[in-house]
């Protein structure tokens, strides 16, 4: 049998197990796998995390360095998010240029931590216009069973509310803790048929039809949203997944955190 038609075979019976209220783990429709979160994961970043969403593993690293800020920005530090999937993570995926889904990945992560204003950017400034701060926010998918963003969110919140601002090593002055002022959490939720699940599993993603990603800050702000694929969430759709989306982010955010 083909690959393609086991996927369909998988597929629809995910759909029928969502139509009944179940899911193909056995877990309910608003119940996360288990996670975890190891802080200083990596003992050569400024700031690092493993975290775990089930059977997915995403690090972090953070790494800060003197830079020059831009240009329209002379008063700000400079944040920049990237994100890379390892092909030993995950079949689908393959040496070469970036993949679409690292692309989206990032960009999603980076949205939550700017739009929340996490961390301040002006408080990275050295000298205007010459002199600031470079946060880098490296993200290394090491196993994708599902879930990639939300696991990389955490593993980044985690690793930046650890950094050490490493000023001493550049003669800048003493090492000090980054700076970080609001803390954004992610959550995704994935449509099958009429049932919206939270944290959806690796084949939950390829039978899905609609995928909403909600940040929501440690003061219930909705800061940023992300939707994927073509299946369509109405307003009473948005508005209760924006709800359990507080719910879940309060639970995650303290594992952040913590530690």
């Amino acid at each position: 049998m083909s690959n393609e038609v086991t996927a369909e075979i998988l597929g629809t019976h995910i759909l029928d197990l969502a139509r009944e209220g179940r899911r193909l783990d056995g877990r309910g429709l608003d119940e996360y796998r288990a996670v975890s979160i190891e802080h200083g994961f990596v003992a050569s970043a400024d700031g690092s995390a493993l975290a775990r969403i089930g059977h997915s593993a995403v690090v972090c690293g953070v790494k800060l360095e003197p830079g020059k800020p831009f240009p329209d920005t002379p008063n700000a530090g400079v944040l920049t998010t990237n994100a890379e999937l390892v092909p030993l993570s995950n079949p689908t995926f393959e040496p070469g240029p970036p993949h679409p889904r690292a692309i989206e990945v990032s960009r999603v992560i980076d949205r939550a931590i700017r739009a929340a204003e996490a961390i301040d950017l002006k408080k990275l400034c050295v000298t205007p216009g010459e002199k600031t701060w470079v946060c880098y926010v490296d993200v290394h998918v090491i196993d994708h069973s599902g879930n990639l963003i939300d696991t990389g969110s955490l593993a980044a919140l985690a690793a930046l509310t650890h950094a050490t601002l490493p000023a001493k090593r550049f003669g800048i002055g003493e090492d000090s803790p980054l700076a970080v002022q609001h803390f954004p959490v992610e959550t995704t939720f994935a449509r099958l048929g009429d049932a919206i699940v939270v944290d959806p599993s690796f084949d939950e993603e390829l039978a899905c039809q609609g995928r909403l990603t909600i940040a929501t800050d440690e003061a219930a702000n909705v800061v940023a949203m992300q939707k994927g694929l073509v299946g369509a969430f109405s307003p009473e759709d948005v508005k209760s997944l924006a709800e359990r989306a507080f719910r879940h982010g309060d639970r995650m955010r303290k594992l952040a955190i913590g530690g």
